[in-house]
């Protein structure tokens, strides 16, 4: 489980995001590289709104076949390519995260890896292992009981 750390004594966050986020101990870890707007078959949107799209379902992809969700997700770092674009990225950032408010860092960069990347957004997520049922497995004094009395 994830625990939210917004101390009183600084400033609220300005956005959809939390200052600090902790991890249970014994959390599995997933880095997700960052992901860009980049379609299945290979096209790129032209607006800043369908490239967010494209990452945010790029995203929950990876998250899935990890057997996580947007939950697990513990920090964002977010690279735009213009400070314009920010008010609608945030847009569909917010419709990707819902209540959810990982620690979160923006940068605003001259370029990314080809010119019609106008975004870029790799995530850290974390999930707390599943708790242990001690009720569904038997204790070794049972099991030798069991045994003893299969003996007779």
């Amino acid at each position: 489980m994830l625990k939210v750390h917004n101390p009183r004594s600084i400033a609220a966050p300005i956005g959809t995001y939390s200052h600090g986020i902790e991890v249970a101990p014994g959390a599995r870890w997933l880095c997700v590289a960052g992901q860009i707007g980049v379609r299945p078959d290979g096209s790129v949107p032209a607006t800043i709104e369908e490239q967010t799209e494209v990452v945010w379902q790029n995203i929950l992809a990876v998250l899935a076949d990890a057997g996580m969700g947007i939950g697990d997700v513990v920090k964002i770092t977010s690279f735009l390519t213009r400070h314009e674009n920010f008010p609608r990225f945030a847009q569909v950032r917010a419709k990707f995260l819902g209540s959810h408010r990982p620690a979160s860092t923006l940068l605003v960069i001259s370029s990314l890896a080809r010119p019609e990347f106008l975004v870029e957004v790799e995530a850290i997520a974390a999930k707390a292992p599943a708790p242990r049922n001690p009720a569904r497995r038997p204790s070794a004094r049972r099991v030798g009981k069991a045994k003893r009395r299969a003996r007779r």
